[in-house]
């Protein structure tokens, strides 16, 4: 019997650490969340666990799916130990983006944690969310 694996929301600043960065180093480290929120997601990832990378401020959008490889690291920029991180690999790129402005108008995703928890960095995506988010970039 296989474990039900998750799925996540992850946003970067592309400026910052975009879905090409991802892909050219092949795997990266997702650190830095100094929310508790956030932190206690990222806790709750597993290897094989699937996220939509998603680009803020710039671009605004879901760009790709990538796969969590290690969990339950300490974050390498804390020195309090408050904070964790996991690894995660680029598994492919959308089809077609789907934009945010998109997600708001779509009805099926009102209750996205992207959107009524909106400030989290690193949120949870119901498996219904995820489905419809795929149809979309690739219907």
């Amino acid at each position: 019997m296989s474990k039900i694996k998750n799925h996540w929301l992850m946003k970067s600043e592309p400026d910052v650490y975009s879905w090409d960065d991802l892909v050219a180093e092949g795997e990266g480290t997702w650190d830095g969340v100094r929310n508790y929120t956030a932190r206690n997601n990222l806790r709750a990832m597993q290897p094989g666990d699937q996220v939509f990378f998603y680009h803020s401020n710039i671009g605004v959008e879901i760009v790709g799916i990538a796969e969590i490889t290690q969990s339950g690291l300490p974050d390498p920029t804390d020195d309090t130990g408050r904070w964790s991180a996991v690894k995660l690999k680029p598994v492919r790129k959308l089809a077609r983006t789907v934009t945010l402005k998109e997600i708001k108008a779509d009805p099926a995703l009102a209750q996205m944690e992207l959107l009524t928890k909106f400030r989290l960095s690193v949120s949870a995506v119901a498996p219904h969310e995820w489905d419809h988010i795929l149809n979309l970039a690739e219907g």
